[in-house]
């Protein structure tokens, strides 16, 4: 693990730095900031503690909008749902750990003993570089930035390979307690052939939960299977049972 200290050649691994981040900065000072932990501080207040506090809400903000624009038929739970995932300290470590930024870090001695870097600290560089970012460029480069970092994140969040994947957790539910395999019965469809709906409702044995639209039968029976999950656990349904409305604001 390599880390910068006083005698290293700094302005080379700054470089590298911004070449991984895709940035270049104009005062280096905020980027020294952000990659110094308060281990290799002369005090916290000269950590990168503050940036990450800042570069948090950042983050949050910018996912919010993406979410938000990107997915019109999503409710405000599965929005939530979503945005937890991306924003994760988990989801920033993975990044930052792609990005390889734990050869720029400005640590310690006694965190330099350690074979690796704690995917807290590598959290925490990658929200205070949004920071540092945003303080140096502006929020429209902050916003860049956090949008090609976490594009291929909220892919896979919305896809389930980070997220809830319903209709396994159902089937696997369905079979343990009930020893049958749910069924997907398509209800009713709406809209022209290049833009329809699907309300779909699982069923479990003759056990009929609340359905749910979707804009794709696969998003319906995922829907629809988050419903019955909450039922069987005597929950309110996560997705409301109304089709979603057309260009025109009609059903």
């Amino acid at each position: 693990m390599s880390t910068v200290n006083a005698s290293d050649e700094v302005q080379p691994r700054y470089d590298a730095c911004e070449a991984r981040l895709g940035y270049t900065f104009v005062n280096r000072q905020f980027l020294e900031s952000a990659l110094t932990h308060a281990s290799g501080a002369e005090n916290r207040l000269a950590s990168n503690e503050r940036m990450e506090f800042l570069g948090d809400a950042i983050l949050g903000a910018v996912v919010c909008e993406r979410l938000y624009r990107d997915f019109p038929e999503h409710l405000e739970g599965e929005l939530t749902r979503l945005k937890s995932i991306v924003v994760s300290r988990q989801t920033c470590a993975k990044v930052s750990t792609a990005m390889g930024l734990e050869e720029f870090l400005i640590l310690g001695k006694g965190m330099t003993t350690h074979p690796e870097v704690p995917s807290s600290v590598l959290a925490a560089v990658f929200e205070a570089l949004v920071a540092a970012i945003f303080l140096d460029g502006g929020q429209e480069a902050a916003k860049e930035f956090v949008e090609r970092c976490m594009e291929p994140e909220i892919d896979l969040a919305e896809a389930g390979e980070m997220g809830r994947n319903y209709k396994s957790q159902l089937q696997q539910l369905a079979q343990r307690e009930h020893g049958v395999t749910p069924n997907y019965r398509l209800l009713d469809e709406k809209g022209p052939d290049h833009c329809k709906c699907f309300q779909i409702a699982a069923e479990i044995g003759p056990q009929r939960f609340a359905p749910a639209w979707g804009k794709s039968k696969k998003e319906s029976e995922q829907r629809a299977a988050a419903n019955a999950i909450y039922g069987l656990r005597g929950d309110n349904a996560p997705y409301e049972d109304e089709a979603p409305l057309d260009d025109d604001g009609e059903e």
